[in-house]
């Protein structure tokens, strides 16, 4: 039997090819990816149809229901702000002190304008402590809105 160049080396070849490590780096990255798929789907909230979205179309559209019209509270650094509409009330600190005793007013008022709407939307600057967001969800809850969204972003 004629031996072979890497047999007379002392060498034999092996043809075997470890599979294990490649069976384990699968695993992680197939894990990785079901965990980051369930992720990507909890961070996309449905807020049902945009009251922020531009119109597309040249129709006349027909006024939205008492329903429909947006009631948003932005916390500024400033005070709040809250927009029924296309009014925009403005409440401003006090001495350098969050107050929302005329704001909660305020929503009284809107409450009795429109007492089936029940949601309100609350966006925050990035400056603005979040004890602050805390303080004008308590007041829309005090000013019976009980359906609460926080927005990421400010709509103009």
């Amino acid at each position: 039997m004629a031996q072979t160049e890497e047999s007379r080396n002392g060498r034999e070849s092996n043809t075997e090819v470890n599979l294990i490590p490649f069976i384990d780096l699968m695993s992680v990255l197939i894990t990785f990816l079901l965990i980051t798929a369930v992720w990507t789907q909890v961070s996309m909230i449905q807020l049902g149809s945009s009251i922020y979205g531009k119109k597309t179309s040249d129709q006349i559209t027909p006024p939205p229901p008492v329903a429909d019209i947006p009631l948003r509270l932005d916390v500024k650094d400033f005070g709040f702000r809250l927009i029924v509409g296309q009014d925009k009330y403005t409440f401003e600190k006090k001495n350098n002190e969050w107050v929302t005793s005329e704001l909660v007013e305020r929503l009284a008022v809107v409450r009795q304008m429109y007492p089936e709407k029940g949601d309100v939307t609350v966006t925050v600057d990035n400056e603005v402590p979040y004890e602050k967001m805390i303080l004008g969800m308590d007041a829309l809850l005090g000013g019976g809105f009980s359906s609460i969204s926080i927005a990421t972003v400010e709509a103009e």
